[in-house]
């Protein structure tokens, strides 16, 4: 069971980047649910997803699967034959959590959990990958590259699944709908000091992107179909079709 997350809860000397450790795998069911509007509704949308697109004799990716809640919904839902299902993660604490997790329910389908860069990974015969809140953490210059790469590993007909945290052009319109998620995390009990201090320590390290800007690597990569199908205050989920 999660811990509550209370990580930032204390006036702290110097605010570290945010980093996946243990301390944060600890807390992390807690901070996500509190942290991200509409999770668990893209979290059941993915499995619903899973359940009408998954081919049968394919591969499913998870890239960051962080505790593997994204994957454990799919395992639940797909109908499809002969499928694989890899997950990977690049903190070893995650990964570790992640397999506890998934070994906690039965599944009829192959599950590999891997610690590994998602750069490094070798994506083929896929018919399904998600990217749950994981791009807006890889440099910007490298999520051209990994959406190129899902693009070729797609099957035809296969689906890209992408969530993010959005900014927006209109800065008016971004600090009100900014202010609205912070709205959310106090509704959630997050303090001043907390949010105060998570934003600091995160500013360095998730470095997010317009719609737009995910759209255009969309269809630098090849994708003819996309479109942003949820979207609460500042957090949004994508699908592109190949």
């Amino acid at each position: 069971m999660s811990q509550p997350d209370n990580i930032y809860s204390q006036p702290l000397e110097q605010v570290r980047d945010f980093v996946f450790d243990k301390a944060v795998v600890d807390v992390f069911s807690d901070m996500i649910l509190r942290s991200v509007p509409g999770y668990q509704t893209i979290i059941s949308t993915i499995g619903h997803l899973a359940q009408v697109h998954c081919q049968d004799n394919s591969n499913v990716y998870d890239l960051g699967c962080s505790l593997g809640t994204a994957t454990l919904a799919m395992r639940r839902t797909i109908k499809a034959n002969n499928v694989e299902i890899i997950a990977v993660d690049k903190s070893a604490d995650m990964v570790e959590k992640c397999r506890l997790h998934l070994q906690g329910y039965k599944s009829p389908f192959p599950t590999q959990v891997l610690c590994d860069d998602i750069l490094n990974i070798d994506i083929n015969n896929a018919s399904i990958v998600i990217l749950n809140f994981t791009l807006q953490f890889l440099q910007p210059a490298d999520r051209q590259q990994l959406i190129n790469r899902i693009y070729q590993g797609l099957k035809p007909g296969g689906l890209l699944v992408l969530s993010e945290k959005l900014k927006f052009v209109d800065q008016p319109c971004h600090d009100l709908i900014d202010e609205l998620h912070l709205d959310f995390k106090r509704a959630h009990g997050y303090s001043e000091l907390e949010i105060s201090q998570k934003r600091a320590a995160i500013e360095n390290v998730m470095r997010i992107d317009d719609l737009s800007a995910h759209y255009q690597r969309f269809k630098n990569a090849g994708f003819n179909h996309y479109q942003q199908w949820y979207q609460c205050f500042n957090f949004a989920s994508m699908v592109a079709i190949k």
